[in-house]
């Protein structure tokens, strides 16, 4: 572990999370910090599957890139980055990846897979802050009943376009994934 020297103390939340230790579960939303306790089995087994089966939508057919947290997006360089359990990335998407490990922009598609801790941060949170900034897809999963909810942006806002189990219905890929 490399000791950071601190120079002077940070002034703003985004200062704070920029000063974190690599993996960290922490964000920042319209400059306030927000830290989440590590994910439970049961929400990191329905993100695998559901990670396996964009990877295999996504990277193998090269339409673009699947992200997994903890990976830092930047929506905004000084007030909003997000650790989004899945995401991705399109071919043509107008955002930086990092070689040193984020991205700096807006991706097309995010998956939040809820904890008992983060509900309402995923349902509403952020909910509005991927709207805002025209996330084209947002999927938000319950491990626990498998219910999905989605949200597709048109016109600039989020139109519900979908409430199923176990099952993500994707315009933007033209596909189901099932999980």
């Amino acid at each position: 572990m490399t000791t950071k020297i601190i120079a002077s103390p940070p002034r703003t939340a985004m200062e704070v999370f920029e000063m974190l230790p690599e993996g960290t579960l922490a964000e920042v939303i319209e400059g306030q910090f927000f830290m989440s306790p590590a994910p439970n089995t049961n929400h990191f087994k329905v993100a695998k599957r559901i990670s396996r089966a964009l990877d295999g939508l996504v990277e193998d057919t090269q339409l673009g890139h699947v992200f997994y947290a903890p990976f830092d997006v930047y929506l905004d360089p000084d007030t909003s980055a997000v650790q989004p359990d899945i995401f991705v990335i399109r071919n043509g998407n107008p955002g930086t990846l990092e070689p040193k490990g984020n991205f700096h922009g807006v991706p097309d598609f995010i998956v939040e897979v809820l904890s008992a801790s983060n509900r309402a941060h995923d349902l509403i949170t952020k909910k509005n802050l991927y709207e805002k900034y025209r996330v084209g897809e947002y999927w938000i999963v319950d491990p626990e009943s498998k219910e999905v909810v989605g949200y597709e942006l048109e016109n600039g806002k989020f139109k519900r376009v979908s409430a199923s189990a176990g099952k993500i219905t994707s315009r933007l890929f033209q596909v189901d994934i099932s999980f």
